[in-house]
Formats: structure tokens, sequence, C-alpha cells
């Protein structure tokens, strides 16, 4: 879909060109987001579609009975389902509209805010966090998912930088999901990781296609859904509540770009969603890396946290300290780096 995408949308003119507030200095075919978005679609329709022939009573009973499906739990979340998809199609439409013509931010804020109290309401991607009032626990999500949406939508600042980073983080949640039993959620992030990764193969640096605001929403929005819908905390295996803060040291390294670039960008009287090149790879970037070992360095670093952050489940408290204090020294050495690292290619 990527190579079909990338050859039509420099046929029509559906292209990015440089600008003072990007760092791609030649024009780049756009639409990487609709490859991503009928991807991810069709994919997950035809999946949903097998499975619902294969739980039709008495055609396949051995085949049911081998892949441990319940027909009635599966069945529950065809509605959840169909309320991921709408949401992800909303969202898809919006960043589309903003690739072809800049839309305000608090036209989208509000919009994406919507959309996600929907995902939250409808399709249960909410954070439970010990609260039995579904509203408030719908709230609280829908913020987080407004946050990770914005987080990704940032973190497209360089080739390869949004789609990689999502693949390492989704492969850390589908850790998660897989080792909880969740076959649901497991499956959906099988199709996005599977997904990011076709599209990746041309936005490596130098990348041959952006995914545009089309991309980076809806891959934000499935990672957010993914660390919502993962189960984390398992009372009766381990009954250590702090195994619910794996998103956040999985994301630390995006959640840092995010809030650096946002401080910024307020300190020099910006607005905080005016595009720009003062993204930390950008800063790295500036110290001589190349863009491939700038993105590979941000790689690097989301690996270190995320191992951190698969062993929250099996460490007591001071194991958990100790974690937190590793995420926390991984960000110093990327603040450090990133802001004193001097170029030093021209020494012997």
């Amino acid at each position: 879909m990527t190579a079909i995408v990338r050859k039509l949308a420099a046929r029509v003119g559906f292209v990015a060109h440089p600008a003072e507030d990007r760092f791609h200095r030649k024009t780049v075919p756009l639409g990487g987001g609709i490859a991503i978005f009928t991807t991810i679609t069709v994919i997950i329709i035809a999946g949903a579609l097998a499975i619902i022939i294969l739980l039709v009573p008495g055609r396949f009973p051995s085949l049911i009975q081998s892949a441990n499906i319940d027909p009635k739990d599966f069945l529950a979340k065809v509605n959840q389902l169909v309320f991921v998809l709408l949401c992800t199609l909303a969202l898809f439409g919006l960043g589309l509209a903003d690739d072809k013509k800049r839309l305000g931010p608090f036209l989208k804020l509000a919009f994406q805010f919507m959309v996600a109290l929907i995902a939250a309401h409808f399709a249960d991607i909410r954070v439970e966090l010990f609260i039995e009032n579904k509203i408030i626990t719908s709230v609280l999500s829908a913020f987080w998912i407004v946050l990770i949406i914005n987080v990704f939508n940032f973190l497209d600042n360089m080739d390869g930088a949004s789609a990689g980073i999502a693949v390492i983080t989704g492969t850390y949640l589908l850790t998660a999901a897989l080792q909880s039993g969740q076959v649901f959620v497991s499956g959906l992030a099988l199709v996005f990781i599977g997904t990011l990764l076709g599209f990746l193969a041309f936005n490596f640096p130098p990348a041959k296609i952006f995914m545009g605001d089309a991309g980076s929403l809806v891959v934000g929005f499935f990672v957010a859904m993914l660390s919502l819908r993962t189960t984390y905390y398992h009372q009766a295996a381990s009954g250590q509540w702090y195994a619910v803060l794996m998103p956040l040291v999985v994301l630390a390294v995006p959640l840092y770009d995010f809030i650096s670039v946002t401080l910024l960008r307020i300190k020099q009287g910006k607005s905080p969603f005016v595009g720009d090149t003062q993204h930390f790879s950008h800063r790295l970037k500036r110290h001589g890396l190349s863009d491939t070992e700038t993105v590979l360095t941000l790689y690097l670093a989301t690996i270190c946290t995320g191992l951190g952050a698969t062993f929250l489940n099996q460490v007591n408290l001071n194991g958990a300290i100790l974690i937190l204090i590793q995420t926390i020294m991984i960000l110093s050495i990327i603040a450090i780096f990133e802001s004193t690292a001097k170029n030093d290619r021209t020494t012997t």
C-alpha cells in the first residue's frame, strides 16, 4: 500500500515541500497515513469476518476448540472493534484534512478529545486505576489518549522516528498482552506492528514518503489504545500495583520529547502547537549525527527504557524504584548529550 500511495501522491501533487518549520530539504510525497489506515482497517475487518465465519455453530468445531476462541467473548468485542475503527477513521479524516489545509490547533484538540471520549466510553479503552466510576475513568483515559496522539504527532519530525518508536513501544505492549493472555489486544498489536514495519521500509532515512498527520494521529491513537487495553496488574500473581506504570516507562522517550519541546516553545513565547525544528532529534542532529544515527539513538533509548518496564510486574518496591531511576538516568543522558555535545567529526 505504501508503494502504491507513494506513486499516486507524487502524481497528484500530494507532497511535503521544504519549509522553515520543517527539517527536510527536499520535496517528499505525503500519504503514508493513507497506507497505514487502509492496511490496518482492511486486515482488522478481514480478520474479524474470518473469525465470525469460523464461529458459525457446527461449521468448524475442532478448529474453534484448538484456537481456544470463546464465541461469546469475541462477539462481545465486535461492538468495541466497530467503535475502534470508527474512531480511527475520524482521526484519519482529521489528519488528512490537516495535511491538505492546516487546521487550527484548538479545533484539532477539541475533535481529538471528542473522539477519545467516544473510544473510552464505548470501546472500553479506559484505564481503571482502581476507580470504579466509569465517567471518571473515561475522562482520565480521554486525556491520556489525546496526550499520546499528540506525542506521536510531535515525534513525526524526522525520518523513521514516529513509526520506528511506535513499533518498539507496540512490541513491548504486545509482550505484556501476551503475558496476560489477551488474545484480542495481542491481535490488534500484531496488525499495528506489521503495518508500521511495512511503512517503515519506505520511511527509514532517507524517507521516500511521509505519514503526515493522517498517519501520526492514527499511530498515536493505536499506541494509546494498546497501552490502556493491556492488563499489567495481576493481584493473584504478584500483588504489586506499580506494574500499571509500565506504559509511562515504555513511552518515557517520546514523552520526554513532547514535554521538552513544549516547555521550550512556551519559554520562547511561542505556541506549543506551532511546528519548528527544536525537537530533541533535531538538537541531536545539529551536534553532528546523521539522520540514521539520530533515529537509531532514539530507538536504542526507547529499547532501554522498555526493557526496564517489562520487569515492573516481577520486582518488589525496591526494584521498581531502581527501574524508575534507570529511566530517569537514560533521559538525563539524552538531555546532557543534546545540550552539550560538540561536533567532533573533524577531530582526529
